[in-house]
């Protein structure tokens, strides 16, 4: 109960200091990211000052084009959205219709409470607004990231000295950093392949705004499950009140052939053995992280809540979480290793 309650309180402290949490987060991630190509660098000859800034210019290089990016395409998009609210209660109208000449009596303001335009539109500009607004706060995220980096070179000596120079000290941090630093890397490649194509889609069939659904799609992608449907939404939303029914469909037939391609088929076989967690966490740390932490904690709560089952899988104490938080074929795999240990003892012993 101790435990419990020390671990609401804990979590209670993170979601009413969000502001300063969210930009900690981003922070530490980019460093995680960026941290072995410091390293690299420095192997090269490259003093760890000018490859510090290389990092950082080519950091701040991407932050702002991505920022100018999401900002012109969403005030753009604003703008239209009164005319896209119109277009679209006509359409509902014109459905409500269409069902009654078929003796389908329903109730119409049931009908515009459901498919409320007005409340479906709000709903897009605020999502779009928050990814926006992260992206503006820029300065505290790059200092803070700044300092992070300078500082991650260090950090495997002073684990060394906390632990007394013990065998073995650095495992969970390496692990850590190896499992984060991998999952965000495949993660970042297949979801720019992903609003690539999303944008040639898009650009295909003549929906407006192809950019900054393609950056949607991107940036929804490390939202595991349900991120990529998230990004569908506004685009067929989109085609249908643009260029009609058909245009919808094949918009929302073109998200499903790549997301099953590139999540279904392609980064299963380069991800290996996947995240290490089962199918229920990843869903259960979704809802949590994004509880706790809005839109960030989403994007951010698979790797999250993979550092802390590796940190947990450290502890005798604690490994039992570490195993209730792991796959089935992770499970499985220990199961095996712990019955041919057995085979191999009896053997010995007999």
């Amino acid at each position: 109960m101790l435990n419990l309650a020390a671990f609401v309180v804990t979590i209670a402290g993170i979601k009413a200091a969000g502001a300063l949490v969210i930009p900690f987060l981003l922070a530490v991630f980019l460093a995680v990211v960026c941290l072995p190509l410091l390293i690299w660098l420095e192997k090269k000859g490259v003093p760890e000052l000018l490859g510090l800034l290389l990092i950082l210019a080519v950091v701040v290089g991407a932050w702002t084009a991505l920022a100018v990016l999401v900002g012109t395409a969403v005030a753009d998009f604003t703008r239209s959205v009164p005319l896209y609210q119109d277009r679209l209660r006509a359409i509902v109208g014109d459905t409500w219709v269409w069902l009654q000449g078929y003796g389908l009596s329903i109730d119409r303001s049931i009908v515009d409470d459901i498919f409320d335009p007005g409340r479906l539109m709000r709903l897009v500009v605020s999502t779009l607004n928050s990814v926006g607004a992260i992206l503006k706060n820029a300065f505290l995220i790059l200092l803070m990231f700044t300092f992070l980096i300078l500082e991650g070179t260090a950090i495997p000596q002073k684990i060394r000295l906390i632990r007394n120079g013990k065998h073995g000290a650095l495992d969970s941090y390496s692990a850590i950093i190896k499992g984060v630093n991998r999952y965000l890397a495949i993660k970042s490649i297949t979801s720019l392949a992903t609003g690539v194509l999303i944008y040639l889609l898009l650009q295909f069939l003549g929906v407006d705004f192809p950019v900054l659904w393609a950056l949607l799609a991107f940036l929804l992608n490390f939202i595991p499950n349900i991120g990529s449907l998230i990004a569908a939404i506004p685009p067929v939303l989109l085609a249908l009140v643009q260029l009609g029914g058909a245009h919808a469909i094949a918009t929302a037939m073109g998200f499903l052939l790549v997301n099953v391609m590139i999540g279904s088929i392609i980064e299963p076989r380069v991800m290996g053995r996947g995240v290490g967690l089962s199918a229920l966490v990843v869903f259960l740390s979704l809802v949590f992280w994004g509880w706790v932490l809005g839109p960030i904690g989403m994007l951010l709560s698979v790797p999250l809540t993979m550092a802390i089952k590796i940190a947990l899988s450290e502890h005798e104490s604690t490994s039992w979480i570490a195993t209730l938080l792991g796959s089935n074929k992770e499970v499985m795999a220990q199961l095996a290793e712990v019955e041919k240990r057995k085979e191999l003892l009896q053997e010995v012993q007999e």
